[in-house]
This record gives C-alpha cells, sequence and structure tokens, in this order.
C-alpha cells in the first residue's frame, strides 16, 4: 500500500473576507502549488487534497480527496465571501469527512485559516469538535490555527490544537501568513519521511506529530502572545 498524506485546508470565505478575497485565493492556490512540489520531490509519498469553504450557511467541499496531480486551482467563482462564520461546523463536517478515507499509516494536515471566531454553527459546539481534535490527533493527525483579528493561540489551545499563527488581515499579512504555512507544509513533509524511514508509518506519524511544532522557524509578530 502506498504511502498518503491528505492535506485538509478549511478556509473561511464569511462576508469579512471579502476585503482580501484576491489575496487570499491565490495563496490557497500557491499552496497548492507547493503540495505538487511536494509530490514530485517525494514520488513515493501521494498528496491528497481536500478544501473546505464555509459562511453564512454554506459549508462546501470544493475539493473532496482529490490526488494532487488532478486537483484544478481555485477559480475566482469559486471563492465568494458572505455571510457569519460557522467555524465549528466547518471543522467538524471537514474532519470526520476526511476520516471516511483515512487509514492506518496516512498521514493527514489540517489547516484552518480565519479572519473571525465562530458565531454560527448549528450542528457541532465547541466541545464536540475540541473532542473530534483531541481523538484525531491521537491517531496521528497534525492540526493548526491560523486566524485574523483574534488571539489565535487562545483559540486554538481550546480547541486542543498545538500549533497557532497570527496574521494582519491585509494583503501584506495574508500573504507573509500563506508563505510562512507553506514553508511550515515543507519541512514537515522533510521530517514525516525522515521519521519513515527510520519506523514503520504509524509510529513515525504519532510520534512525529506528538513533538512537533509546526511553525518552528517562524518568528511570530511582534504583537503576536507567547504560545
Amino acid at each position: 500500500m502506498e504511502n498518503r498524506v491528505f492535506n485538509l485546508i478549511i478556509l473561511d470565505q464569511s462576508g469579512s473576507m471579502r476585503r482580501i478575497k484576491s489575496v487570499a485565493l491565490d495563496g490557497i492556490n500557491e499552496t497548492l502549488q507547493t503540495i505538487r512540489s511536494e509530490q514530485k520531490k517525494h514520488p513515493g509519498m501521494q498528496q491528497i487534497v481536500s478544501v473546505l469553504m464555509f459562511g453564512g450557511t454554506d459549508i462546501d467541499m470544493v475539493r473532496d480527496c482529490v490526488k494532487i496531480d488532478e486537483v484544478n486551482d481555485l477559480y475566482d467563482t469559486e471563492y465568494n465571501p458572505s455571510g457569519n462564520t460557522p467555524l465549528y461546523d466547518a471543522i467538524g463536517r471537514g474532519i470526520t469527512s476526511v476520516r471516511e478515507k483515512v487509514v492506518a499509516g496516512d498521514a493527514v494536515i489540517v489547516t484552518i485559516i480565519t479572519d473571525g471566531e465562530e458565531n454560527s454553527s448549528s450542528k457541532y459546539d465547541h466541545a464536540s469538535v475540541s473532542r473530534l481534535i483531541s481523538q484525531y490527533k491521537e491517531e496521528g493527525w497534525l492540526f493548526s490555527y491560523i486566524g485574523a483579528n483574534q488571539d489565535s493561540y487562545r483559540v486554538a489551545r481550546g480547541l486542543n490544537i498545538d500549533n497557532a499563527l497570527n496574521f494582519k488581515q491585509d494583503d501584506e499579512g495574508v500573504r507573509g501568513m500563506f508563505d510562512k504555512d507553506r514553508r511550515a507544509r515543507g519541512r514537515f513533509m522533510d521530517m514525516l519521511i525522515s521519521c519513515m524511514e527510520r519506523e514503520a508509518p504509524s509510529h513515525a506519524i504519532r510520534n512525529l506529530v506528538k513533538d512537533v511544532d509546526y511553525f518552528q522557524e517562524e518568528e511570530m509578530d511582534a504583537d503576536s502572545p507567547d504560545k
């Protein structure tokens, strides 16, 4: 069985993201390109991509567990910010959907990007999402929470997420955030490959995720609180 990495990107498309729509869309597509590069760099590790967007009553899996070689960039018409922020529903739906495809030995990287906190979920609440995240972390999933207009480190800790990053909600801040995330993704893949050369995939993934600081080489913004 081939080694696989599931990349789940959960992207806020609530109304407040409208001001940075273009640069956010560019950032996601550049992230897809980074994943394509990782596929070429590590051909024995199949990269699989899911992209979920959420805003108002809409929670759309616009790319659903597709091999990276078959993933098209996102079109401008696919990303239409509007409505409130059903963050918990988006996380719950996204991770449970991917979980149905994951088997032992697969790695999973979940990246949550939002410019605001939860305000309109109906199916999932804070407690249920936190429990799911804790459960999937025990299975070796890596979660990161990237937020603007909030204390992302506090919000992440409340959701049992160990890796967090703040960004400023302007073009420069969004570009910098995506650049940091792409570098972190590349470092993690290098570490994962190295670990899997020494251990069975399931053990390597769990041990790495347990100890890794995903944004380890990144300098936090001057106004970011300590983790």
